[in-house]
């Protein structure tokens, strides 16, 4: 019988990821694939550089606060050529229905780029991290803001 090679979990044991509180997360297209900017567009910052397919990311990531009304909040984001960035609030407050996990909001959102595209354009998974203090959410704020540039 033929062995896999075991998974490296990515996800934090101790974390539910539905608690309140700060994400980063980036999300890459399969295998790396540049579909979110015209091609020669690197002098070029969002939203002047975007594709059809890059529009339809940052017009999905700009629906997320109205879906989830008020349980998340995209506090900033950046769409670069082949991945995007998000800091992601969650707030579970005084909500009686279940409150949405990190995971649950990447895959409805994956999805529904995925429907309006017409096929799925993401790598399995993402990578997240949860933001600890103040200063590590301005360093990621300041990433976000300056990576189109680099």
């Amino acid at each position: 019988m033929e062995q896999f090679p075991i998974r490296k979990q990515n996800r934090l044991s101790s974390v539910h990821y539905n608690e309140n509180g700060v994400y980063f997360i980036t999300i890459c297209t399969r295998e790396k694939a540049n579909l979110f900017w015209h091609v020669g567009a690197a002098m070029r910052r969002p939203p002047d550089c975007l594709t059809p397919a890059g529009k339809s990311v940052k017009e999905k990531i700009l629906r997320i606060n109205d879906v989830y009304k008020g349980a998340v909040h995209v506090d900033n984001y950046v769409v670069m050529p082949n991945h995007i960035h998000l800091l992601l609030s969650l707030e579970k407050g005084g909500r009686r229905i279940a409150a949405p996990t990190i995971s649950s909001v990447v895959n409805q959102y994956k999805g529904a780029v995925s429907k309006e595209l017409g096929v799925s354009c993401w790598q399995k998974s993402f990578h997240d991290h949860i933001v600890r203090n103040e200063a590590d959410y301005r360093r990621i704020w300041e990433y976000i803001d300056a990576n189109p540039g680099k």
